[in-house]
């Protein structure tokens, strides 16, 4: 069967591959199998700032309304302000219309369980078949959905963030932050809750604005740069930058360096193993070792799984675990919302700053250091698993690999680093990760593995 959604929801350009007959029919597939196990379903609905927000909205609801699946809309909201609000409003589902970090011509449809975390797997495929077959429960006019709204859904969302932490410390401690929401959804909660919290603010982009005028929607290094340059020019406590939908948060040290996502990811986590005195934590394979270092040396455990939010998610949740993430910037905090989480992740670096009374470069300093190195090769769909094949066989021979895992691709582990070479799930490339202690070393060896599979991609 064809796939729609890949490994965050359902994507594609606006009026091309994401049209409104696609949204309607998902919202009639969505609401059929919801319908299939709760006879009145209530489904929460929620967008980000894009342009196309309203147009995609209206047709997820007319295909939910259809099934007799009540709506209720939230506006324009970050994803995990949305979750959060199915999770304590007791909602049967949720829908947020987003593409995250994609670039504006995009937009997308991501589901949201009755507790706030993304859609498994199977649930997915369950509605790809509905969807499909177009075998849709449609109601007759007694029966359609109602359609209402609902406001309060911020201050909420602002509400529970600001119960995980300790709020008095934090605002002893006066912190000035240099906030980009990249014009995006966070630019409706992110501001609230520093002012909340005591902080000096200083904004950049943070007008909700579907153009996304003042720099791209991916918070990597070359979309951050004027918020490095203000970090620095304000002598602020730190900056951070938010994506699209506010799900991820990268951080800016005093001095105006870009934080990588493994490192504020080991640093919280380093941070949650001591609250919590040890337990269990995930992460994907394509992790950086520094998180393991922090992790084990502070009695906790790392279980690695596939690359995607909701499958360390569901992981997290069958392993009781107290905290996880992805090297992107997307930390789960599970005592919270079993969801990345922006708001969550800002405020616990704020506890965190504000308990250690020390700089965030200093922190940062004494997280292990590794090079990491990706590149990619392009692969068209039906040659990834004879390619996956022919890398197992070839890996055999190779004398420096002392262990192979597959969870995900094919990771490789020396004595002084890792490969690990995985075909996308999203689109007709395949990746390749290095890590090594020097950055010379991992640049060598991705090119030597680089060109090993594509080779089999030419001769295949």
């Amino acid at each position: 069967m064809t796939r729609l959604f890949g490994t965050n929801g359902i994507r594609g350009v606006v009026n091309q591959d994401m049209n409104s007959t696609l949204a309607m029919e998902i919202g009639q597939a969505y609401g059929t199998y919801l319908k299939n196990t709760i006879p009145r379903p209530t489904c929460v609905i929620g967008t980000d700032a894009r342009l196309s927000n309203h147009m995609l909205k209206s047709a997820v609801t007319a295909g939910f309304l259809s099934t007799g699946c009540d709506i209720v809309d939230v506006g324009v909201v970050p994803t995990p302000t949305l979750q959060y609000t199915v999770k304590e409003k007791h909602f049967d589902a949720g829908v947020i219309i987003t593409a995250s970090h994609n670039p504006p011509l995009y937009n997308g449809i991501k589901g949201t369980a009755n507790d706030g975390a993304e859609l498994t797997k199977d649930v997915e495929e369950a509605i790809e078949q509905i969807y499909f077959s177009k075998q849709f429960l449609l109601s007759d006019w007694r029966t359609v959905g109602r359609y209402s709204t609902w406001s309060g859904a911020i201050e909420l969302y602002i509400k529970g963030v600001l119960s995980q932490v300790d709020v008095s410390k934090i605002k002893k401690h006066h912190f000035h932050v240099v906030l980009d929401c990249g014009n995006g959804a966070g630019s409706l909660v992110a501001p609230l809750l520093l002012k909340k919290l005591g902080c000096t603010v200083t904004l950049l982009n943070c007008e909700p604005d579907g153009r996304f005028p003042g720099r791209h929607s991916e918070p990597i290094p070359e979309n951050l740069t004027g918020l490095m340059k203000k970090v620095s020019e304000t002598h602020a406590s730190f900056g951070v930058g938010l994506d699209g939908d506010a799900d991820r948060a990268i951080f800016i040290d005093e001095n105006g360096s870009y934080l990588w996502g493994d490192k504020s990811l080991s640093l919280v986590g380093q941070y949650m193993m001591k609250k919590t005195k040890g337990g269990i934590t995930v992460t994907p394979v394509t992790t950086s070792t520094c998180f393991e270092d922090v992790i084990t040396q502070n009695n906790g455990k790392v279980i690695y799984t596939k690359v995607g939010s909701p499958i360390v998610a569901e992981v997290m949740k069958k392993n009781q675990a107290v905290f996880g993430g992805e090297e992107n910037g997307g930390l789960i905090f599970p005592a919270f919302q079993y969801c990345r989480d922006s708001a969550m992740s800002l405020v616990t670096m704020l506890e965190i700053l504000a308990s250690e009374e020390k700089p965030l470069s200093e922190l940062i300093a004494h997280i292990p250091s590794y090079e990491m190195f990706k590149t990619k090769i392009s692969c068209p769909n039906e040659k990834k698993i004879p390619v996956m094949d022919r890398l197992a066989e070839e890996m055999k021979h190779h004398k420096e690999i002392i262990r192979i895992d597959r969870i995900d691709g094919l990771k490789v582990f020396m004595t002084d680093g890792w490969v690990l070479m995985r075909p996308s799930g999203t689109e007709p490339i395949f990746r390749v990760y290095v890590e090594a202690k020097q950055k010379q070393k991992a640049e060598q060896v991705a090119t030597y593995y680089k060109n090993i599979v594509d080779s089999f991609i030419q001769s295949g």
